[in-house]
């Protein structure tokens, strides 16, 4: 057994013997310098506004929350007992590094930093095929009328 009582064996025997989807080759873009680039936050830490709605417990909720940049009164939408929200509680970009990105777009490393962000719910059913076919590329369809060149995947 190893720290805080988590049984590697029982994981990677878990992980295992989940299934894996198999996705058809899809096309990759290769983006200009990153010093020109519009980059966007994609979480599937389940932000959400304050006072939303947010995510529903379990994997049927495969639906996006939209994030504008200035935002900053989310919520964590992970429900688990056994997760420990204190970093996200002590600064947000622990899990949303939005902050970071402004920081980025001023010292002229990124080119500038997207109008909105997007966040999932990272419980989904075992093939993900909603979000493959769904959801997914919609935000994607979003992303691309928004101009977005790069995208940071970020979790809980």
């Amino acid at each position: 057994m190893s720290i805080f009582g988590k049984d590697e064996a029982a994981i990677q025997k878990f992980a295992a013997t989940m299934p894996v989807p198999e996705f058809r080759k899809g096309r990759f873009t290769k983006p200009g310098p990153l010093n020109f680039a519009k980059v966007a936050i994609v979480t599937t830490a389940a932000l959400h506004r304050e006072g939303a709605d947010g995510f529903e417990l379990g994997d049927s909720d495969y639906h996006y929350e939209t994030l504008p940049r200035q935002a900053r009164d989310l919520a964590l939408g992970h429900h688990s007992v056994n997760f420990d929200r204190g970093g996200f509680a002590a600064d947000i970009n622990v899990v949303y590094p939005i902050d970071r990105l402004h920081e980025m777009a001023e010292d002229g490393i990124i080119g500038r930093v997207a109008e909105n962000h997007y966040a999932f719910a990272g419980n989904q059913s075992e093939t993900v095929s909603e979000i493959r076919l769904d959801s997914g590329p919609l935000c994607a369809e979003e992303m691309l009328s928004e101009g977005v060149d790069v995208v940071i995947l970020t979790g809980t």
